[in-house]
């Protein structure tokens, strides 16, 4: 055989230590075919080892004195245990590459090993795939989806690499590397290994290889298809019980109520997304060539899934004949969006809208811009355009022309408010006044142009540390007034206006009403002072005071006077008592 000796440098003595030997060959060379033996100093007890030579050694003497074998007892007790040095060669590489065996040879037990020895974790994984790619370029490998996602995930997103090991012939090569997978599935764990890649070269040199490009392109289709083949089974799965409970008939009414009681368990996928969805989210607005693909995976409530996530394809599948777009509306919560006054016309002709709570929704959409041919409206925009038959076309018509002078006073009166007024340091700009379509019940709404910042964009850019306030009053785009022609108070403000253009009741409910309509559709007031105002006066003259009336000091009672009372209240308590004294007597 063959012996080579290293000898180190004096600076150098630390990697001879026990525990550096032990480390650097379970990293690098723990898939290792040929065993891998680290000399191990150890010590063991040193008369246990005499013990055992006596025994395998001549007998003693059976015939002693008591006296001696007291003796020996009080000897052994006042010795203490000798320990001695022992070297024994240790095998450091026993765990075997199970990406080399075939699928059908590897238990699932053996796989969720696997997962906890390479990632450090106590849960067994969510999913993987084991496949070994073939054609131009050959190599074989594991992945692996994790149950729960790390704490500080998304913590260091845009500096963390890839966890996937890469092996060449067995030998780890890189820990983590940078191109192996894209930023937004760093949450995958599992190795990779190729016998085409060269093993003596740099990491450096490494990353810039054509074949690192192809592993890297095979690697992200493969975690995509494991993605797809998990939601694939959960809706399969979500239809069979839609069409179950359909079959079902009356008589087994209690069967039913029974189902519905028990709590619903959660499916794979549903598991995935909770833990996974902002990574996929990001794919989504990051990754070009397969943006096709995770939009099929992503989930969105909407105003008809009672509080669960549906796919797309589902919201395809339940749109109208007549529509042409997907609607959806962004906002903090579900529950501020379902009160929204954008929504009640989609309310009443039964649209469903999906609702983004999420701050990632809005630019993952606005990115995709359209799904299977059908184009992404945000209902809280100016450009949302509805179903009309000719007879509604008409009367439309009509109000606008008889609203025009309501329309074009409020605009000029806006104008004034936004640019020499109260509000001329709130960065609004108003564009027009118009009658709306999407209103029922609420007097006004105020909506955003087509491609300016929606109220929950603008919010989460206002919150970044390093904002540009230009910026984003470039960005935040010019403001429609949208009012409702058949609500009370539009109809007043009219007559009011038709009556006298300098109306000052008029003038102060306009700007109330703007200024509760940014409020309601989300948007914020820079300076709440004038709005703040306006609404103590409407209170003042609700309550029937005046609110220009002046104020004045409460007339505090004298302090003799109090003395006195409060000295002939306490006559009165010690008179009531000695009565009862009496009584008792």
């Amino acid at each position: 055989g063959t012996r080579v000796t290293l000898h180190l440098k004096e600076d150098a003595h630390d990697y001879l230590s026990e525990n550096k030997l032990k480390d650097a060959s379970k990293k690098y060379s723990q898939f290792i075919q040929f065993p891998i033996y680290v000399k191990v100093k150890k010590e063991v007890d040193a008369e246990a080892e005499e013990d055992e030579d006596d025994d395998e050694g001549e007998e003693k003497d059976e015939v002693e004195t008591k006296d001696e074998e007291e003796k020996e007892e009080e000897e052994s007790k006042e010795k203490k245990p000798t320990k001695k040095t022992v070297y024994e060669w240790e095998q450091v590489n026993t765990q075997k590459a199970i990406w080399l065996r075939a699928k059908e040879d590897v238990t699932e037990e053996e796989y969720n090993e696997f997962y906890k020895s390479i990632s450090k974790d106590y849960l067994d994984p969510l999913a993987y795939t084991h496949f070994n790619a073939e054609g131009e370029i050959e190599f074989k490998s594991i992945l692996y989806l994790p149950k729960k996602a790390p704490f500080d995930m998304m913590d260091n997103y845009w500096s963390k690499k890839s966890e996937v090991k890469l092996f060449v012939r067995r030998v780890l090569v890189a820990e983590k590397f940078e191109e192996l997978l894209p930023r937004y599935l760093n949450f995958v764990r599992g190795v990779v290994d190729s016998d085409d890649l060269p093993l003596n070269v740099s990491r450096e040199q490494l990353q810039q290889n054509k074949i690192m490009k192809v592993i890297s392109k095979k690697l992200v289709r493969k975690v995509l298809e494991l993605m797809k083949k998990l939601a694939k089974e959960e809706e399969s799965g979500d239809d069979e019980d839609e069409e179950k409970d359909e079959e079902e008939e009356d008589g087994e009414k209690e069967k039913k109520q029974e189902k519905k009681d028990a709590p619903d368990e959660e499916g794979t996928w549903s598991k995935f997304w909770k833990e996974f969805n902002k990574n996929l989210k990001m794919g989504c607005y990051e990754d070009d060539s397969n943006r096709s693909k995770l939009s099929k995976l992503l989930r969105f409530t909407t105003t008809k899934s009672d509080g669960k996530e549906i796919s797309l394809d589902k919201y395809l599948d339940r749109m109208q004949e007549s529509q042409e777009s997907i609607y959806f509306m962004s906002g903090d919560s579900l529950e501020v969006m379902s009160k929204a006054p954008a929504l009640q016309i989609f309310k009443k002709k039964d649209l469903e809208v999906l609702m983004l709570s999420d701050h990632l929704d809005e630019p993952c959409l606005q990115k995709l811009a359209d799904y299977e041919g059908k184009k992404f409206v945000s209902i809280q925009k100016a450009d949302v355009k509805l179903d009309e038959t000719e007879e509604e076309k008409k009367r439309f018509s009509k109000v606008k022309d008889m609203y025009k002078p309501l329309t074009d006073w409020w605009k000029e009166h806006l104008t004034d408010l936004t640019e020499k007024g109260a509000m001329k340091d709130a960065g609004v700009k108003v564009e027009k006044v118009e009658i709306s379509k999407r209103l029922t019940e609420s007097p006004v709404v105020v909506v955003t142009s087509q491609f300016g910042y929606s109220a929950q964009q603008e919010r989460v850019m206002k919150a970044q540390a390093f904002q540009s306030k230009d910026q984003i009053s470039m960005m935040s785009g010019r403001k429609t007034l949208e009012i409702n022609p058949n609500h009370p108070v539009i109809v007043d403000l009219l007559g009011k206006v038709k009556v006298n253009k300098e109306d000052a009741a008029a003038k102060d409910t306009a700007a109330v009403l703007f200024q509760t309509a940014l409020i309601e559709s989300g948007y914020e007031i820079a300076d709440p002072s004038a709005l703040v105002n306006r609404v103590y006066r409407l209170m003042s003259k609700e309550l029937g005071v005046d609110p220009d009336a002046p104020l004045k000091e409460v007339e505090v009672p004298e302090e003799d006077e109090a003395e006195e009372d409060d000295d002939k209240e306490e006559d009165e308590e010690a008179g009531d008592s000695g009565g009862e004294d009496k009584a008792e007597l």
